[in-house]
């Protein structure tokens, strides 16, 4: 059995009105494990049925083989980070982060030294004895990752606890918490609806969509490989063209796109025979796509769309192009000297980074 379960959970915060329906989660022991989607699908509704905040209206919540289904909040041992840090103003560092173990009565001399831990591990020696206002955004989310791991928990859950903080920060606090969870080897789930931080920070990410789970996978599967056109645009397939297949196998499908007849190598598709002479959709991000003033020839035509460009953003070691192909508006991301904006292109498209789907299954 899985460390944490969760099974067939319907909950949500209005009773008759369940967020998430028939919900199944299991995570091993150790596992650092991203809910990535949008806003209202269900992340912070799952991470706070398993914190105890929410009680399930039916399912189980089994963590290490015992059911907390009913058991109250406090009584799990479970450490929180949330988004706003939920630090307490009248304390100093040193006494927010000994606070859990106060509620625990854990001794004097104990505390001490576990505080003194926790705060080595997240490198805030030296500002025991400040409060929250005198400390920088990363510094105060330093400390509440120190008060939660302080208390030595089975099960840390973050519900998108590096949001509030600059590119830079966010940066240092994502390298921060891989540091933690390898040094301490302790179960994790992070809720986030960025996809970079799901994506460095996981060893599995969960991708959901309306309470539902669309796909679970490695990082490198959910991004190289995404089961389905809403995990393929949520991890930046922004581009989306329609066609009408021609032929598909197991190495190879064809489709024509405009008159244009597109290439697709080592299709990851749910596209079969029947599917020939259908509509389908294409779907490829911005940085397979390469740009050129004039056609190709050859091999070097193939894949090839003509376009219009709309405009250009010069961004120093790439340039973004915003253009069109018939009705389908487009982006491209490519290195060298900007295009001038508002004229004909050739856009060729890696025909080993397409997705394609049978175009009456898109959302």
């Amino acid at each position: 059995m899985a460390f944490i379960e969760l099974e067939n959970i319907s909950a949500g915060y209005d009773r008759g009105k369940p967020i998430l329906k028939n919900f199944n989660l299991s995570v091993e022991r150790g596992e650092l494990v991203s809910l990535l989607g949008p806003s209202g699908c269900g992340k912070t509704t799952t991470l706070r049925t398993i914190a105890g905040f929410i009680i399930a209206e039916q399912g189980k919540v089994v963590i290490g083989g015992k059911d907390y289904s009913y058991l109250p909040p406090h009584k799990r041992n479970i450490g929180l980070v949330f988004q706003n840090y939920a630090l307490f103003p009248h304390l100093s560092v040193f006494e927010n982060i000994a606070y859990g173990l106060r509620r625990r009565r854990v001794p004097r001399d104990e505390i001490k030294r576990r505080v003194a831990g926790a705060v080595k591990m997240v490198s805030l020696e030296g500002f025991e004895e400040r409060f929250p206002a005198n400390l920088s955004g990363g510094q105060r989310q330093r400390v509440a990752l120190a008060r939660s791991i302080v208390i030595e928990p089975e099960l840390l859950l973050l519900d998108e606890p590096l949001s509030n903080l600059d590119a830079k920060l966010r940066d240092e606090m994502r390298a921060e918490l891989s540091r933690l969870q390898h040094q301490l080897g302790i179960t994790m789930i992070y809720v986030t609806h960025d996809q970079v931080e799901a994506l460095s920070l996981s060893t599995r990410i969960v991708v959901m969509n309306q309470g539902l789970i669309e796909q679970s996978g490695t990082p490198e599967e959910i991004y190289e490989r995404p089961a389905t056109s809403f995990v393929a645009r949520f991890v930046g397939f922004d581009n989306q063209l329609s066609g009408t297949l021609l032929s598909v196998s197991n190495g190879e499908a064809r489709v024509n796109v405009n008159g244009t007849e597109l290439k697709i190598t080592r299709p990851r598709t749910s596209l079969t025979q029947s599917h020939v002479g259908k509509k389908a959709a294409l779907f490829f991000r911005p940085a397979d796509t390469r740009i050129s003033a004039v056609p190709g020839t050859g091999t070097a035509a193939e894949n090839t769309l003509e376009g219009e460009i709309d405009f250009s953003t010069y961004q120093g070691n790439a340039t973004q192009y915003a253009f069109h192909i018939g009705s389908f508006s487009l982006r491209a991301l490519a290195s060298g000297s900007p295009v001038v904006g508002g004229g004909r292109a050739f856009f060729y498209i890696d025909s080993d980074k397409i997705i394609i789907e049978p175009e009456e299954n898109n959302e």
